[in-house]
């Protein structure tokens, strides 16, 4: 606080964790504002979290846009304002009218200039699964997957790549997103498939209905090329949702990263 906002009176300062799935964030109180701590561990490291991206990510944003504001990083240590609000309730995702009008606002925005090494992630995430998981059938899978080129770009943009009720708080001016730590630049209908199955939607009328949505709000101007461009990215998400949760059981043993893992094997290998 003192080398990011030396005017803060850090004398008054009230600390408090701030719950979160990959990391440490804390709840910072002064007299002259709240903030919000981020901090760079090697746990989060090895899952390809950056706070320096995050803080890169972060900086591109324009008025209107949805996001914390960024103050600096310091000694891995990203220091954000704080979104004064409410997360979401489940609920609030449907109709989804109000989402598109978000995911446009975010794609609008400039890029922050870290392209999206899905390949890469994957890559690195191999690295690090627990050996005695390993399977032929799934070493031959991911072979498959380097080998195969990603499907064609649409539109690049700012993408959030973990949009969920929980990390969209709903402010006075309307909502704004938290938890940047997987931003980067990327496709479009990539964030569309990552919303879809994050979220644990249909592929076909839930999927469908926020396509057309995303375009009524102007976000592309061809419903039918965009719902393609989904369906093309849903196996590579499929994919980096079971690596991501592959890593978590081994970085942790929780049962349910394990659960999830499992239940993503069976859908890859029904294919």
């Amino acid at each position: 606080m003192k080398q990011i906002l030396p005017a803060v009176n850090t004398a008054g300062c009230c600390f408090s964790p701030v719950a979160g799935l990959s990391g440490e964030s804390w709840r910072i109180c002064t007299p002259q504002g709240t903030y919000l701590a981020r901090r760079q561990t090697a746990v989060m490291a090895e899952m390809g979290v950056s706070r320096r991206r995050e803080l890169r990510m972060l900086r591109t944003r324009q008025p209107g846009g949805v996001g914390p504001q960024p103050l600096g990083l310091h000694h891995g240590w990203l220091l954000l304002a704080w979104i004064d609000g409410d997360t979401l309730p489940e609920t609030a995702f449907q109709p989804v009218g109000a989402l598109a009008l978000l995911l446009v606002r975010l794609h609008r925005q400039p890029r922050g200039g870290f392209p999206l090494a899905l390949k890469g992630i994957l890559a690195r995430y191999w690295q690090q699964i627990d050996r005695t998981r390993l399977t032929p059938r799934w070493l031959r899978y991911h072979q498959r997957v380097q080998r195969t080129p990603l499907p064609p770009v649409l539109k690049i943009a700012p993408l959030h790549m973990d949009i969920h009720p929980g990390n969209i708080i709903a402010t006075g001016e309307g909502w704004q997103l938290i938890d940047w730590e997987y931003a980067a630049d990327g496709d479009i209908a990539c964030e569309l498939a990552a919303l879809v199955r994050g979220n644990g939607w249909s592929a076909g009328q839930q999927q469908a209905a926020l396509v057309a949505a995303y375009c009524a709000a102007g976000g592309y101007g061809d419903v039918t090329r965009l719902q393609a461009a989904v369906g093309r990215w849903l196996p590579w998400i499929d994919y980096l949702m079971l690596m991501w949760y592959e890593v978590r059981w081994q970085q942790t043993h929780t049962i349910s990263f394990r659960a999830a893992a499992d239940g993503l094997h069976a859908r890859l290998q029904s294919r």
